[in-house]
């Protein structure tokens, strides 16, 4: 499994939590893991390695960890956005991808963060997404 399709198992069990679970819920480590799981069971031959398992759950969790402060830091890059008020596919790329830039310690090249999140956004998102999901991610960027 590639990077890019682990992103997108991430992405899909970060969107469930964002609409399918109160705050609290979303909170939970059991509620995480049953969002993966349920991303997971949606492959085609349900085959996971546990590096790719690993990925998926490390990015699940850290944004989730990390949440309130990636959205203070999307807020405050986003122009005349909220995050609430963003698109969810938007929303989840746009944390994912902040996750990965300011708090995970593997250290992802920033050329190639930004670029899986706008090509998710591309497609997952709408025609707007990836130049949105772009420029979000250069405001982040640009604040250190």
């Amino acid at each position: 499994m590639s990077r890019r399709q682990a992103r997108e198992l991430a992405l899909q069990a970060l969107f469930q939590l964002d609409f399918n679970s109160d705050a609290e819920t979303i909170a939970s480590r059991e509620a995480q893991e049953k969002a993966i799981e349920a991303a997971v069971a949606e492959l085609e031959n349900g085959n996971i390695t546990a590096r790719d398992r690993g990925f998926i759950e490390k990015l699940v969790f850290g944004t989730m960890t990390f949440r309130e402060d990636i959205d203070a830091m999307i807020n405050g890059a986003a122009k005349d956005w909220k995050v609430s008020r963003m698109a969810g596919v938007d929303r989840n790329i746009a944390r994912m991808a902040v996750y990965e830039l300011k708090f995970d310690e593997e250290k992802t090249d920033v050329g190639v963060v930004v670029n899986e999140a706008i090509e998710l956004a591309k497609k997952y998102g709408t025609d707007d997404s990836s130049r949105f999901i772009n420029g979000v991610l250069a405001g982040v960027n640009s604040k250190g």
